[in-house]
């Protein structure tokens, strides 16, 4: 939950966003405070994604602005795009480890891109964060040693490294069975209430927006809209998958 009543994280005004000259949502307007819980659910191709891109810079705005963690991505150059990420943790549904490294060298690959230098530091900041995930015994193991919840954990992790003040998960538990994918979502809310980031979670899993209540915005026909998962729409009819 914010921290204040109005303390915004992630600030879009009267934004188009347009991928590969496909207009995919209009007029955008947006406020994420800090440490809130927000969902976007939606069709397959309705800008899910596409929203989450332009969060961390990778799709630029062709009109309106956008501020996210202080940066103001309109004027913010390429060879300081590294600078907001360290304020953002990702987690895919397909993890996205280096399948040619150990657990460990994964995080420390990320950690020295982001600009770390020291090794006592890192190897202090990887070990804390395997174990706030429950893999600290899991660090020599290559990727393809470990489970799929495993690995999530281990992206989760990854995620965490720079202490981000905005997570954001795209179908985190989507290839996940049911009790792995509760193991996942729980983890991720225990983050949400003891380190008070920002989590934007896309999702089709209906049972995910039941079971952890948060804000739900809705990308349909150009637009992104708050909903009441409930009450205002059948929110069954937009999700594909039920895995909890």
């Amino acid at each position: 939950m914010p921290t204040e009543p109005y303390d915004p994280i992630i600030e879009i005004k009267y934004a188009d966003i347009v991928k590969e000259e496909s207009l995919i949502i209009s007029d955008l307007n947006l406020t994420i405070n800090k440490g809130e819980l927000v969902y976007l659910v939606g069709r397959v191709g309705s800008g899910k994604t596409s929203v989450v891109k332009t969060i961390i810079g990778e799709i630029p705005l062709k009109k309106g602005e956008i501020r996210v963690a202080g940066f103001n991505l309109a004027s913010l150059p390429q060879n300081r795009i590294h600078l907001l990420r360290r304020k953002i943790g990702v987690v895919f549904q397909d993890f996205q480890l280096l399948t040619d490294r150990s657990v460990y060298d994964n995080l420390k690959f990320v950690l020295q891109a982001t600009g770390w230098r020291d090794r006592a530091g890192i190897d202090s900041v990887i070990k804390a964060r395997l174990e706030s995930v429950g893999m600290q015994l899991k660090a020599h193991k290559m990727p393809h040693q470990l489970s799929g919840g495993e690995q999530q954990r281990v992206a989760i992790a990854r995620a965490l490294l720079n202490n981000p003040e905005i997570i954001l998960a795209d179908e985190p538990t989507g290839n996940l069975d049911s009790e792995t994918a509760t193991e996942i979502m729980n983890l991720l809310m225990k983050i949400h209430r003891e380190e008070e980031p920002a989590i934007i979670i896309v999702t089709h899993n209906r049972t995910i927006v039941k079971r952890y209540p948060g804000r739900v915005l809705l990308c349909e026909n150009l637009a992104l809209t708050e909903i009441e998962a409930v009450q205002e729409i059948d929110i069954t009819s937009l999700m594909e998958d039920d895995y909890l």
